[in-house]
């Protein structure tokens, strides 16, 4: 059996990474903010799924809430505090709240869950686009994504012989975000002609979990915008 973890998967890109492995057998564990979301979408997701709370946003607590978690094949960290943050209208309470998620949120899990890798576990944290092409109110999410880069550059060698690497989705096209904006500007300048589908980043998910030649790497699944 494999056992695989989603923290942040009860909603977006990680509750279809989670679908798939469930679908596939693994026993999944996925976690929300609270309990109350976590026990329904794992009832909803079926197969060997259950829920836990885990707030990223309140690090000290982590350890706590992945207590009962005793082994782990796969982790996969998505969970994202995302907001409009500009220099302009700057709000520090925020910025705070989403830089402490993605950063120390994401250190802190792979820390407390680092003794219970099995052989050849592999860790994925989640990224995105918005590091290398910002957008008006990006500040925030352009600097904590940049700093998933480094994190996984030191983290695959403080927890090697274990893998680590990151995925960068761009604008996903069939997501709740955007599947009714048919016309987002990313379209015209994509080079495989349209935007990227959830389906893509779940395979691509599974291919960096799975290879074990691949580490520390900075995957974008953009459909090539980056060259545009």
């Amino acid at each position: 059996m494999t056992t695989s973890i989603i923290v942040g998967g009860s909603s977006g890109l990680g509750r279809a990474v989670a679908q798939r492995f469930a679908d596939r057998g693994d026993t999944v564990v996925i976690t929300s903010r609270t309990t109350a979301r976590a026990d329904t979408v794992a009832g909803e997701i079926g197969g060997i799924t259950r829920g836990l709370a885990v707030d990223l946003s309140r690090p000290e607590t982590i350890a706590a809430a992945l207590g009962d978690v005793r082994e782990v094949d796969n982790l996969v960290i998505t969970a994202i505090k995302q907001g409009v943050n500009s220099l302009a209208d700057f709000d520090i309470a925020a910025a705070i709240e989403s830089v402490t998620t993605k950063l120390v949120g994401y250190t802190e899990t792979v820390r407390v869950l680092r003794d219970r890798f099995n052989p050849g576990a592999s860790v994925v944290l989640f990224g995105g686009l918005a590091k290398e092409r910002p957008y008006p109110g990006s500040t925030m999410v352009t600097a904590f994504n940049g700093g998933i880069t480094g994190l996984v550059k030191t983290l695959a060698v403080e927890i090697a012989p274990h893998r680590i690497n990151a995925i960068h989705p761009g604008v996903v096209g069939d997501s709740a975000k955007w599947r009714d904006a048919p016309e987002h500007l990313h379209l015209a300048r994509t080079p495989i002609g349209r935007l990227v589908t959830t389906a893509e980043v779940v395979d691509a998910t599974e291919f960096v979990l799975r290879n074990s030649g691949v580490n520390a790497l900075d995957l974008f699944v953009d459909g090539g915008l980056r060259v545009t």
